[in-house]
C-alpha cells in the first residue's frame, strides 16, 4: 500500500469514527414540519410524494456526512414510503364515494399534537430566563451591521444542512486545483473554524467556507461545525426563517488560531 493510499485510509477512518447523534438536534417529525414550513404548504393536505422524496434526500446528506441516524428516522422514511405507495393505489368506487380513510390522517394528526407540545415547551422554556433562544444582533465580521435592536433566532440543524447544501453545491461547481493529496482532519476543520471566529463574535455561514477549495473539505468544515454547536460553544442565528444565518460565539471567545495553522485550513510545512 502506497504512503497516500495510507493517507487517505487513515484521514477516512478518522471521519468515519466522528458521529453525532441527530437525535439529540432534532427528530423526524421536526424535519417533516421543517419541509412543510420551507415549502409553505398546507399541513392538512401534504403532498405525500414530493415530501416523502425530499425526507429520503436529507436521509442521503446524513449518510454522506456520516451522520448516526437515529432508528426514529429510518422508520418514518418507511412509514412516508407506505402512504407513497396507499395514495399511488386507484381508488375502490364505494371508498371514493364514501370518501374513505386518507392513508395520511395518522400522520398529520401527529405532526399537529407534536406542533402543539413543541410550541407549549418553547414558550414555557422562554419564560423563566431571558434571552434563552432569542439572541441580540451580532456585529458581523467584514460586513456593516445596521444599529437597530433586531433580534435573531436559532437555526435548527435542518435549516444549517439546507445551506450546508447550497456551499457544497457550489464547491462541486468549482474545478479541482489541488496537485496532490493533502492530510484535512476534523481538528482541522475545527481549528479553520476557531482562526475565522478568532477575529470577531461571529461570521457568516456561507463566509465560513470561502476560500475552501475541495468537496472534502468543506464536508470535514461543516462537521467541525457541527461539533462546536454541540458543544455550545458557538450558535448558528438567523433573523427570520429562511433568512441567512450567521454564526455566533457562545460564551467566552474561543481559543486563539494555532500559529502553525494557515488561514487555508491545512496544517503549514514543518520547515
Amino acid at each position: 500500500m502506497s504512503s497516500e493510499e495510507r493517507s487517505l485510509n487513515g484521514e477516512e477512518s478518522q471521519l468515519a469514527a466522528y458521529r453525532i447523534e441527530l437525535e439529540s438536534f432534532q427528530g423526524p417529525l421536526d424535519l417533516l414540519l421543517h419541509l412543510i414550513r420551507k415549502n409553505e404548504l398546507d399541513i392538512y393536505d401534504i403532498p405525500i410524494a414530493d415530501i416523502t422524496n425530499q425526507y429520503l434526500a436529507y436521509l442521503d446528506i446524513m449518510k454522506d456526512l456520516d451522520l448516526e441516524v437515529a432508528s426514529e428516522f429510518l422508520v418514518m422514511a418507511a412509514t412516508l414510503t407506505y402512504i407513497k405507495s396507499r395514495m399511488l393505489l386507484p381508488v375502490d368506487e364505494e371508498e371514493e364515494e364514501g370518501e374513505g380513510e386518507d392513508p395520511r390522517e395518522e400522520l398529520i394528526r401527529r405532526l399537529i399534537e407534536y406542533q402543539k407540545y413543541k410550541r407549549a415547551a418553547q414558550d414555557l422554556a422562554g419564560m423563566p430566563v431571558l434571552y434563552h433562544d432569542i439572541f441580540v444582533r451580532p456585529e458581523l465580521t467584514a460586513e456593516k451591521s445596521p444599529s437597530t435592536d433586531e433580534t435573531f433566532i436559532e437555526a435548527t440543524i435542518f435549516q444549517l444542512m439546507d445551506a450546508f447544501q447550497s456551499v457544497l453545491t457550489e464547491a462541486d461547481r468549482k474545478a479541482p486545483v489541488e496537485v496532490t493529496r493533502e492530510t484535512y482532519t476534523l481538528e482541522n476543520g475545527i481549528s479553520l473554524i476557531e482562526s475565522r471566529l478568532a477575529r470577531g463574535s461571529s461570521i457568516s455561514f456561507g463566509g465560513l467556507f470561502s476560500g475552501l477549495d475541495s468537496r472534502r473539505k468543506v464536508i470535514t468544515v461543516f462537521l467541525g461545525l457541527l461539533e462546536l454547536i454541540r458543544r455550545g460553544r458557538v450558535i448558528a442565528v438567523q433573523a427570520d426563517f429562511g433568512d441567512p444565518i450567521s454564526l455566533v460565539l457562545n460564551g467566552e471567545p474561543l481559543a486563539d488560531p494555532d500559529p502553525d495553522f494557515d488561514e487555508e485550513g491545512t496544517v503549514a510545512d514543518e520547515k
